[in-house]
């Protein structure tokens, strides 16, 4: 493989909903440029960058794959990032080290939410943007109505540069508006030919368009253009790569991903007019990790060395590969990389640029070009490595917080060790999924952006590591506590010959009133008629048995406790007896003294556009919730603050995803416990008896 220098790079995430077609354009141009010797069908398994055995068997992708294009002596590095919002995590890093966005949009359908926050998400990261109207050999597809779509969302920036000629089983080739050229026929068949009469007017129109934006890219443009009412040629294409860069002009190009037909004239524009590490991301910045002082980068090879980790892969048989773009400077073998992430340096097993899955081995890697390095031992996903002797620090990558989680259990007893210790390896490659210890219900909660993300990452488990984990709803961290004041004896004795046992409590049970104190002890004993010594044996009694409530073996909580009377034995009396007796008070007096189940109330913000807002408040009254505020975003978007029980809350990632369309997210946070309703805690009681009874 060629080595590319820095101005003849173009890096793009390339992004959309799902099912739009990304990967069979991938495979489109990949096959245009004679990297493949027949095109890689989804429905079949063959693709270069779904290669993974789940994205096999489902027929979507689920991480994001590298698939670099040689064209017209620029290298196309094209990022095939998944379009279902379960694997958004996959989107975070990819973006981090693309200077354009083209977002994939289907001629019949139109605009999608996948294609509305990968705009949104492009714009927060200063990308370029480009919109390709795919399937357009699909019934029905309209380009118009899709660009006049895209106009009226995203206003003038918009602009139309390959109009399709012919539609469904009729599209047969596109017109370049910027050279003023028709092409008709497939792949790296497209050739010229005559401009149809019918094109003319509809050509001229957006040509006139596109030269008013180049224009509006440049002041001195603007100027010559407002004095003359004319650019020459090269002046229009200047205007249009710096309105690609900033982001002011949105090219919109016609392609059909499976014929073929318009692929070969994309790649030339995305090789001509896409924005190079060199002009686009020419800073980068970051801090010195020894002094914490802003420092910036150049994007060239004469720079001290820099790269940015976007992406890990686990293997358990390749091992680690770590994806990286090269940020500054010039990476070989004799590079010495320092990770100011881990104050390691690293020793990486080799250097490769990736294509899908094949490992193609590079001796350098230039300046805004990115690769993959093998074996580093310390580096993790959003880690810097660096020159030691220049060192510099970048932001990590922001992923989005886990929103769903299931209890993960080992398949077999035995394997837990293997199944934990793949799921840390699956941390690594995918960091939007977290693991944590539920030290009260003593589960291991597996978290992440969805039900289908969580289902992936259990069968990856078993695929890569031959781990098989159970998952399950979480269980629910109830509470008990008491309403009423009771006195109770708790009287032990058992005579069987020689000593015996003998405690003899009288204990005062009350509610705290603060259900986030567990337990109060009072010593209220006068008199000496329970001895000193054994008044800590009926406090540890207690506290031994307040672990398991009276209704459902749930901990008990707010609940004060006072000795104030009782009887001994000189001989019989012993820690262990008081401890009995201060059990037998607690058992009888808190079932006196009117327990209640209590439950972990959330603090739910939901963030939603206007018109669901009906929607989200109707389904949260139906969870129990509470509605306790709203406001407007920023955004223009309505925030609901609510109160809800966590036991109605599991499936909401799943459920808000499908009232809004996708277009909802919700943040989630213990706010207090609060009592059961008395219909719902009878079930939960009676479910917690005959778990007891299994359990026996």
């Amino acid at each position: 493989m060629a080595e590319y220098i820095t101005t003849n790079i173009r890096n793009m995430a390339l992004m959309g909903h799902g099912s739009v077609g990304k990967t069979t354009l991938t495979e489109a141009m990949l096959y245009a440029a004679g990297l493949i010797d027949r095109q890689g069908r989804v429905e079949d398994g063959n693709t270069v960058t779904d290669f993974d055995p789940e994205e096999i068997r489902r027929k979507c992708s689920i991480s994001a794959s590298t698939a670099p294009v040689d064209w017209n002596g620029k290298i196309i590095n094209v990022i095939d990032v998944p379009g279902y919002f379960d694997f958004a995590g996959e989107m975070m890093g990819s973006l981090r080290v693309a200077e354009t966005a083209v977002i994939v949009i289907d001629a019949v359908n139109g605009m999608s939410v996948g294609a509305e926050k990968a705009w949104d998400l492009a714009g927060k990261h200063d990308l370029g943007r480009m919109f390709i109207v795919n399937q357009m050999d699909r019934d029905h597809a309209s380009f118009d109505k899709i660009a006049d779509q895209l106009r009226e969302k995203y206003g003038s920036s918009v602009c139309p540069i390959l109009l399709p000629l012919g539609d469904g089983a009729n599209f047969r080739g596109v017109v370049n508006v910027l050279d003023r050229k028709a092409y008709e026929g497939a792949y790296k068949k497209s050739v010229e030919v005559p401009m149809p009469e019918e094109m003319k007017a509809r050509v001229l129109e957006c040509y006139t368009y596109l030269i008013e934006q180049a224009a509006a890219a440049d002041e001195e443009l603007m100027e010559k253009y407002f004095d003359t009412g004319e650019l020459t040629f090269e002046e229009i294409k200047s205007g249009f790569r710096k309105g690609m860069k900033d982001g002011s002009i949105v090219p919109v190009v016609a392609v059909s991903a499976l014929t073929g037909v318009g692929i070969a004239r994309m790649l030339d524009l995305m090789a001509k007019y896409f924005p190079s590490p060199a002009h686009a991301g020419l800073y980068q910045d970051g801090v010195n990790p020894k002094t914490g002082e802003d420092i910036q980068r150049i994007c060239q090879d004469d720079q001290p060395f820099s790269a940015f980790i976007y992406k890990t892969i686990a293997d358990p048989f390749v091992g680690k590969l770590s994806c990286f773009r090269v940020f500054s400077g010039k990476l070989t073998s004799q590079t010495t990389l320092y990770n100011p992430n881990k104050d390691k340096t690293e020793k990486p097993a080799g250097i490769y640029i990736l294509r899908g899955k094949k490992q193609i081995v590079k001796e350098a890697v230039h300046a805004g070009d990115v690769g993959a390095l093998a074996k580093l031992q310390f580096a993790s996903t959003g880690d810097t490595l660096c020159d030691p002797n220049n060192p510099i620090q970048y932001p990590a990558i922001d992923f989005p917080k886990p929103c769903i989680s299931k209890a993960v259990y080992a398949a077999k007893q035995g394997e837990e060790d293997k199944v934990f210790s793949g799921l840390q390896r699956l941390m690594e490659e995918d960091p939007s999924i977290t693991i944590e210890k539920n030290v009260e219900t003593t589960e291991t909660l597996l978290s992440g952006l969805g039900e289908m993300h969580l289902d992936v990452i259990r069968n990856k488990l078993a695929a890569k590591f031959g781990a098989n984990a159970v998952l399950q709803d979480p269980k629910i961290p109830y509470r008990e506590t008491i309403r009423k004041t009771v006195k109770v004896q708790g009287r032990h004795k058992k005579q069987s010959g020689g000593h015996g046992q003998f405690g003899d409590v009288w204990i005062e049970f009350s509610p705290i009133g603060d259900d986030a104190t567990d337990f109060e002890f009072v010593d209220a004993v006068v008199g000496g008629v329970v001895p000193r010594n054994f008044i800590p044996s009926v406090e540890k009694g207690l506290r031994d048995n307040i672990k398991r409530g009276v209704l459902a073996g749930y901990p008990m909580v707010g609940l004060r406790a006072k000795l104030y009377d009782g009887s001994y034995h000189p001989v019989d009396s012993s820690e262990m007896a008081f401890k009995t007796a201060a059990r037998i008070a607690y058992k009888k007096g808190c079932m006196d003294a009117s327990p209640v189940l209590l439950e972990p109330i959330m603090h739910v913000e939901v963030i939603v556009p206007d018109e669901y807002m009906g929607d989200i408040m109707g389904d949260m009254n139906k969870r129990r919730g509470r509605i306790i505020g709203m406001n407007q975003t920023h955004d223009g978007e309505q925030m609901v603050e609510a109160e809800a029980p966590m036991a109605e809350m599991f499936k909401y990632a799943t459920d808000l995803r499908s009232m809004t369309q996708a277009r909802g997210s919700f943040s989630m946070r213990f706010e207090r416990y609060e009592e059961v309703p008395a219909s719902t805690a009878q079930k939960i009681i009676a479910a917690a008896k005959i778990d007891d009874d299994d359990d026996e």
